[in-house]
């Protein structure tokens, strides 16, 4: 089946919890879907799940008619072969990705080649590619069929066109494609994301208080009012001379670390890191994670009807 923008099929490189959630995401708009991965073993748990997920987003409305189908390959040249559309989604390592890259754009020449980074910059990730005018930063978020916003980076070298190809694609299978003009390390969201982590951490670190106050206090300070009022928007709201002298008063105690944390560091070397270890900042007994992932799941469900009864540009009425 075409897409409206011309995809018919799709590998994804990499099927590791995002990528087996893109590849279901990318077979309910429509696209049939090779998912590749050198571990035989995760590739035969993350085809159910991608298959599992194509299910039960064709059962919405945002779903494109017609579901693609998801199938294991375990050869890399294979998988990619007669694809329109390669998504990268590997280790979060720049080596990595663009070992992954030259490779790909050799057996794929006609493809769209997408890497899914969180942080490094897109034109980097690309510097090995046979053709860097095919390579594009589309940066999902977990879980990648839940969470509808999906940046979308052009690299120095990518072709507008491509650009603007993916933008239409991801929006046509319901996706909220954000356009990012410039190709900065992080992005928007993980910009944002790790400045708020940075500072949460720093206040442990400090004494201020414990891990647990820290997310107590964000959940239900700030964390209810960005679902409905962005930081900007706020910012306006309150005042901008609020802002300004809150600023003046504030900033100057901040963390400005330009590297990470020695709690951080400590923690990851002695082997606490986090869920997949069974402590971290906060202790993680069995079954926690799973319970966690269950609980985010249901919240961000519940946002939906809000979320899409309003534009994205503020002031403007809802339909």
């Amino acid at each position: 089946m075409l897409t409206g923008e011309g995809f018919a099929r799709a590998a994804v490189v990499g099927a590791g919890l995002m990528g087996r959630g893109i590849a279901g995401v990318l077979a309910a708009g429509g696209l049939d879907v090779a998912l590749y991965d050198v571990q035989p073993d995760v590739l035969d748990q993350a085809v159910p799940a991608a298959r599992a997920v194509a299910a039960a987003l064709s059962q919405t409305a945002a779903a494109v008619a017609g579901r693609g189908q998801v199938t294991a390959s375990a050869d890399l040249r294979a998988a990619v072969r007669g694809a329109d559309l390669v998504v990268e989604a590997v280790a979060e390592n720049l080596e990595v990705k663009r070992e992954v890259l030259a490779r790909v754009s050799a057996m794929a020449p006609a493809a769209v080649l997408a890497t899914n980074t969180s942080v490094l910059r897109v034109t980097a990730i690309a510097e090995r590619a046979i053709d860097p005018g095919r390579v594009l930063g589309t940066h999902w978020w977990n879980p990648p069929d839940l969470i509808p916003v999906v940046e979308v980076i052009p690299g120095s070298l990518t072709a507008e066109e491509v650009t603007q190809r993916v933008m239409n694609f991801l929006g046509h299978i319901g996706k909220t494609p954000v356009r990012v003009s410039r190709d900065v390390p992080g992005f928007i969201g993980n910009r944002l994301q790790h400045a708020l982590w940075r500072e949460a951490i720093a206040l442990v670190a400090d004494g201020v208080c414990d891990a647990d106050t820290v997310d107590l206090v964000a959940r239900n300070t700030i964390g209810l009012r960005l679902g409905r009022m962005g930081p900007i928007e706020n910012a306006d709201y309150v005042g901008l001379d609020l802002t300004l002298a809150i600023h003046s008063a504030v900033l100057p105690a901040l963390s400005a670390d330009t590297s990470p944390s020695p709690m951080l560091r400590a923690l990851v070397q002695r082997g606490d890191l986090g869920a997949k270890s069974g402590q971290g900042f906060l202790p993680w007994p069995a079954g926690a994670r799973e319970t966690a992932a269950r609980e985010l799941a249901v919240h961000v469900r519940a946002q939906e009807p809000s979320r899409t009864s309003r534009c994205g540009k503020r002031g403007t009425p809802a339909s």
